[in-house]
């Protein structure tokens, strides 16, 4: 039997992914939550800002999963959960409640995914392209 490998996302990684979304956030004037999960769904990293709403940490976390369990950007699940939507059931269906606001990114390497970015405490599309140019820069 063959296996194919690939490397996880590790703590640096985390670290990383955590550093260039919050530089981007600042950069904009944006004080923001940033959350980095595994691809099992495991918190790797976390940093929220003491001058955050206290909420983001929640708000970039609940980000990370849904873009983990969905395996897309938040930004792009949003119609999806809307009355007639693919998803319209399915955030009461977990047991873990998805968060269907831009700003979750999932975090592939190699063409797997690996891992998910959340980030809380900016606009939603501010909220999204700090995670994704975090996710760009990790690539």
């Amino acid at each position: 039997m063959s296996t194919t490998t690939f490397a996880p996302l590790t703590i640096q990684d985390a670290e990383f992914l955590i550093a260039e979304a919050s530089r981007a956030a600042e950069t904009a004037g944006a004080t923001v939550s940033v959350t980095v999960l595994d691809a099992g769904g495991h918190l790797l990293a976390f940093r929220r800002d003491d001058s955050a709403v206290l909420i983001s940490g929640e708000t970039s976390t609940r980000k990370a999963y849904t873009a983990l369990q969905l395996n897309a950007p938040t930004a792009d699940l949003v119609d999806a959960v809307q009355p007639g939507g693919l998803f319209h059931t399915l955030p009461t269906a977990l047991d873990r409640p998805l968060l269907f606001i831009a700003g979750g990114v999932p975090v592939r390497r190699d063409g797997r995914l690996i891992g998910a970015i959340g980030v809380g405490g900016g606009a939603p599309d501010q909220d999204h392209g700090f995670a994704s140019a975090a996710v760009q820069a990790l690539s």
